[in-house]
């Protein structure tokens, strides 16, 4: 059974930092796209960043850009995001996401992520 479970999450200041951690079981994502997501009361879930397989190609949301910065480790099957200048609008549950597919996919898309996890709160205070 694969589990993708999320960590790190919190209360934070506007200006502070998380870094939230997605630790992956029952199956080795170091040949697929993980990314992640988010979802703020009343929206849609929006992308956040992706990693491809070998971490040498990152993508990131205008919003995030410059903040966040994702990273990963295929020895531990662990996905990392570090997100510094937290702001209010940065509120959300924030999912971590793994492709099954190896090669290129759309990361930016949550239909081209196979596997989710159950979210972990981030809430930024003014």
């Amino acid at each position: 059974q694969v589990q993708l479970v999320e960590s790190g999450g919190g209360l934070v200041q506007a200006g502070g930092s998380l870094r939230l951690s997605c630790a992956a079981s029952g199956r080795t994502f170091s040949s697929n796209a993980m990314g992640w997501f988010r979802q703020a009361p009343g929206k849609e879930r929006e992308f956040v960043s992706a990693i491809n397989w070998s971490g040498r190609s990152t993508y990131y949301a205008d919003s995030v850009k410059g903040r966040f910065t994702i990273s990963r480790d295929n020895a531990k099957n662990t996905v990392y995001l570090q997100m510094n200048s937290l702001k209010p609008e940065d509120t959300a549950v924030y999912y971590c996401a793994a492709a099954s597919a190896s090669g290129y996919i759309n990361y930016r898309i949550t239909s081209s992520y196979d596997y989710w996890g159950q979210g972990t709160q981030v809430t930024v205070s003014s």
